[in-house]
């Protein structure tokens, strides 16, 4: 997946979980590696085993391989079915792969929650020693789609329907995009926001009473 680099006493790794902040985070690791000329290397770790995954957590793993690929990454872990802390995960890795810098992003985390259960960044200092760790803030707005204003994201497929397009979830021969729903919360119909991958980007466009309600948005019809 990467190629030689050439500086070798440096390597990064970029700790990544679900949301658009995983691919700031790689990019970010990707601008470092680069400056430093560097191995840079990508973690993600969940309990679940990869097949249970849901619509939503499979399209950031489809999308941070893209990134992997595209930016020529030397190496992106996927540790399913992992029962182990994952600071114990990280700190493997980072044994392994002779890691000496770490990309996390800050996690939204209370007050009590550090009192209750300690800070995750804390934790991670314990167990690693041998590493500089780079915390990236999260922007509150990008939790926006899970928390207080939609529903869990399900997989969907637009259609065309006649000058417009509607939205449907089962895969059929006409779907021409295939994408993640987000339902907007206390609503009976299938209003929200739709987002689809096109050329290695995200977007998106709002759903009314299951339809596209600007069309013009979609700019990237799939040839067939």
């Amino acid at each position: 997946m990467g190629k030689v680099k050439g500086r070798m006493d440096e390597s990064i790794l970029v700790c990544v979980y679900y949301g658009p902040n995983g691919e700031r985070l790689i990019r970010r690791g990707h601008k470092m590696a680069s400056i430093m000329d560097c191995p840079l290397y990508i973690l993600t770790v969940d309990p679940l085993p990869l097949d249970d995954f849901d619509a939503e957590k499979s399209q950031y793993i489809d999308r941070w391989r893209q990134l992997a690929e595209e930016l020529e990454v030397e190496d992106f872990f996927i540790c399913d079915n992992e029962r182990r802390p994952t600071a114990k995960v990280i700190k493997e890795i980072a044994h392994q792969h002779n890691i000496t810098q770490i990309i996390i992003g800050q996690t939204a985390q209370s007050r009590w929650e550090e009192i209750t259960k300690g800070s995750f960044m804390n934790v991670l200092l314990r167990e690693i020693t041998f590493v500089d760790f780079h915390v990236v803030s999260v922007a509150r707005y990008i939790k926006d789609e899970s928390e207080g204003m939609f529903e869990k994201g399900v997989r969907a497929y637009l259609v065309e329907d006649g000058t417009g397009y509607r939205i449907m979830f089962t895969l059929s021969k006409d779907a021409r995009f295939e994408g993640i729903f987000f339902k907007e919360i206390g609503t009976d119909f299938n209003n929200g926001i739709f987002k689809f991958m096109h050329n290695n980007k995200m977007c998106q466009v709002p759903i009314v009473d299951d339809i596209v309600t600007d069309p013009s948005l979609i700019s990237c019809k799939i040839q067939l």
